[in-house]
């Protein structure tokens, strides 16, 4: 009886709270993990049916969409590796993330498809290694004295390409951002050490270089890469034989899980870089390269700076474009106008989202003056335009101008100089004439007798010598016919 009375009591409406519950987006994936803690500039869009979300992909689009973070044998070149890849896979285009030498082991970033765009952002991303190095004796200091010599060869340093590399021996700089002993045996001249270094670096020539900084030579004993760029060892790396499987079983089984797992979204590979949310009805625009504007931002990511490399994606988590940032992170938040980003490199196809561009009041406004002959057809202005439309609208598509003309003073009596007027037209090739014979009379300017007279000696020698030389090969050639 009590309980029942106590249910009656009881208030079961939901009633308002305070504060919106916030949603966990810790654990969403790839370009939208985090995505309530982007800053947002307007929650106001229309969502179009149209994209989904990249683990959603049908599997044509995924694989041709994707990049795979291959564990690179030791022997093959990273060329052949490659070359087998798009064979297995049979794929256009394949591209990686930057070369391997054969014997060296480790990430390789393989790109199929459309993800080949991404694969000059990676080749120049930092690499990190892990390299066994052989002393040629030992060290009197021990594993100290390694120690000290690996932190010296840290930063900037000058660095040639080893002899057995492919490209040109040239000196360049390359810099080392840390390095970390892990095992060091003196008796056996070895040492293991891990290294995070510049796109570039010459692990082999590091070394050669302890080895000289030791006093007593060393050389490289095995290298392996173990990150290149946004993935490491720890990223899903799959083998060779991974990927034939994965195909084997989805051309023998129709079962594709397995090409899931061996293969990621190319969104893997920007999830380093700030966000930038856009419109659903901007993306077709950006995707033909038109520049972000301020109507076509959702959400953005804090701490953004101008001119930075920021990621365009869609409200469904897919890269649009990477792009160039107009705008810093406060200008971005207080603006109602203005460029906010102009695209880099474009990644997403064309008129996968409809168009929506020409749709806006201005856009319109613009239509009806062309219709009534108050623009030209190119919407450029003429004698007819209002000047309303003169003064308020900005054309963004135009060439910005290098610099603005200074505003020019007013002549004074003292300026009004008269110009001497040409007493006969001289017609450019006159001028030119002139200015050579000029030329001639400065390049002999204040020369001696002698001078003019050795000058003159040496000019008629060089003529003799080249009608010699002639005379000489047409007799040459007349001897043997």
């Amino acid at each position: 009886m009590a309980v029942a009375v106590a249910k009656d009591e009881m208030d079961y409406t939901i009633k308002p709270e305070a504060s919106a519950s916030n949603i966990d987006t810790s654990e969403w994936p790839l370009l939208l993990k985090n995505y309530d803690k982007l800053l947002v500039r307007t929650g106001h869009f229309t969502p179009i049916p149209a994209g989904c979300s990249p683990l959603k992909r049908d599997l044509k689009s995924y694989i041709n969409s994707g990049v795979i973070n291959l564990d690179k044998p030791s022997n093959p070149s990273s060329h052949e590796v490659v070359a087998w890849m798009k064979r297995i896979l049979r794929a256009e285009k394949t591209g990686h993330s930057g070369t391997l030498d054969p014997k060296v082991t480790g990430c390789l970033i393989v790109c199929i498809d459309r993800a080949t765009r991404l694969v000059k952002s990676q080749q120049g991303a930092g690499k990190e290694y892990v390299c066994v190095i052989r002393l040629h004796d030992k060290i009197p200091g021990g594993e100290a004295q390694f120690k000290r010599a690996l932190e010296t060869l840290t930063g900037a340093l000058f660095q040639r390409p080893p002899l057995i590399s492919a490209v040109k021996r040239q000196l360049r700089i390359r810099t080392i951002h840390e390095s970390k002993l892990y095992e060091f045996d003196n008796d056996r001249h070895l040492g293991v050490f891990w290294v995070s270094c510049e796109a570039g670096t010459y692990i082999r020539t590091l070394c050669v270089h302890l080895g000289l900084l030791l006093g007593v030579g060393a050389h490289m004993q095995e290298l392996r890469r173990v990150r290149s760029g946004a993935m490491d060892e720890n990223s899903g790396m799959v083998t060779l034989h991974d990927v034939l499987d994965a195909q084997w079983m989805y051309d023998n089984q129709r079962d594709e899980s397995y090409l899931r797992r061996v293969i990621r979204p190319l969104e893997t590979l920007l999830t380093t870089y700030k966000r930038i949310v856009v419109k659903d009805s901007a993306v077709n625009a950006v995707c033909y390269g038109a520049k972000l504007m301020i109507p076509g931002l959702l959400r953005f990511e804090a701490g953004i700076d101008v001119n930075e490399e920021v990621v365009l994606m869609t409200t469904k988590g897919e890269a649009i474009a990477i792009g160039i940032a107009q705008m810093s992170t406060v200008e971005l938040s207080t603006c109602d106008h203005g460029v906010v980003a102009k695209v880099k490199r474009c990644i997403m196809e064309r008129d996968l989202y409809p168009r929506r561009w020409g749709l806006g009041p201005v856009a319109l406004e613009k239509k009806k003056l062309k219709s009534a002959g108050k623009l030209d057809k190119y919407g450029r202005t003429n004698e007819a335009t209002p000047a309303k439309w003169k003064s308020d609208y900005k054309d963004y598509s135009a060439p910005e101008e290098a610099s603005a003309q200074p505003a020019t003073e007013p002549a004074t009596n003292d300026d009004l100089v008269p110009t001497e007027v040409p007493s006969s037209p001289q017609t450019k090739m006159e001028v030119d004439e002139i200015n050579d014979d000029e030329k001639k009379r400065k390049r002999h300017e204040g020369e001696t007798a002698e001078e003019r007279a050795e000058r003159k000696r040496k000019k008629k020698e060089k003529k003799e010598k080249k009608e010699r030389r002639k005379s000489k090969s047409k007799e040459e050639s007349d001897d043997s016919d």
